[in-house]
């Protein structure tokens, strides 16, 4: 019961900038395919940082070393290693299975979206460049920038209870209303354009987020900090930075999106 009321502490800690989220003035300015493709282009990179942060959290809370043995609690166990089964290999659009990762990234050509700065990217990702060296080095958006730092330094800690956190408050629990919030907008713009693949991705996640996966992650977090004070702290503190950070990435889409407006005002005068 105590764990319980911490969770909703945070929760409400946190409303503020989930509110600032949930009613961002981001999803008023999508009102061109060209908008959506920006918007794209930007949080492919959410799309694709989120694996990492759950990858951190199956190597500390499932054991993917030889030889087996049991740790931890099977009920932890289970939620890391269903969210794994669902991001990395569920069922796409069409049938077959996929990640959400690669689904975005058919949404994206679909779409009419440039898909080269996150494939240029995640090459040299495979090359084994440090991180943070890469994420300096490249030309990425600022805000993309800010973002993906804020995510690796919460791994590269190495706190288990931190990266549950920004997992947590900062993705499956905010992305349910967040996600909608965006739906909600894109139908309302594009009633005409076939969006039926980048739908399908926002769906899924809605479905599995809030009905399984966002229940279930807030357990962990419980499991994981007991009734250790600094852990809690920490744990707000973490998820605080992680809407930080996400405000950052909207912010930058939509500075984008204003300078697109803008310039096409411009052509017309």
């Amino acid at each position: 019961m105590g764990e319980i009321n911490k969770i909703n502490e945070v929760n409400r800690a946190l409303q503020p900038k989930i509110s600032q989220l949930l009613e961002h003035s981001l999803y008023q300015k999508i009102t061109t395919p060209e908008h959506l493709q920006i918007f794209m282009e930007h949080h492919v990179f959410a799309v694709w940082d989120f694996m990492s942060l759950l990858t951190a959290l199956q190597k500390k809370l499932t054991r993917t070393t030889n030889p087996w043995v049991p740790v931890g609690n099977p009920e932890t166990r289970y939620l890391i290693n269903e969210i794994v089964l669902a991001e990395e290999t569920d069922v796409n659009y069409f049938g077959n299975h996929q990640s959400h990762f690669e689904m975005y990234l058919d949404a994206m050509e679909k779409s009419g979206a440039d898909t080269k700065r996150i494939t240029n990217f995640l090459l040299q990702v495979s090359h084994g460049t440090d991180i943070f060296l890469l994420i300096a080095a490249t030309k990425l958006p600022y805000n993309v920038k800010i973002f993906l730092k804020n995510t690796f330094e919460v791994i590269n800690e190495g706190k288990t209870h931190k990266i549950a956190s920004a997992f947590t408050f900062g993705r499956e629990g905010l992305i349910p209303g967040m996600f909608t919030s965006i739906i909600e907008k894109v139908q309302e713009n594009f009633p005409k354009e076939d969006l039926s693949l980048f739908k399908y991705y926002f769906d899924r996640h809605i479905e599995l987020d809030a009905d399984e996966h966002g229940p279930m992650a807030f357990k962990m977090v419980d499991e994981l900090c007991g009734n250790d004070e600094k852990k809690w702290e920490e744990v707000q503190q973490t998820a605080e930075e992680a809407l930080d950070a996400r405000l950052e990435l909207w912010k930058g889409i939509e500075a984008e999106i204003s300078e697109n407006i803008d310039s096409k005002k411009l052509q017309t005068v």
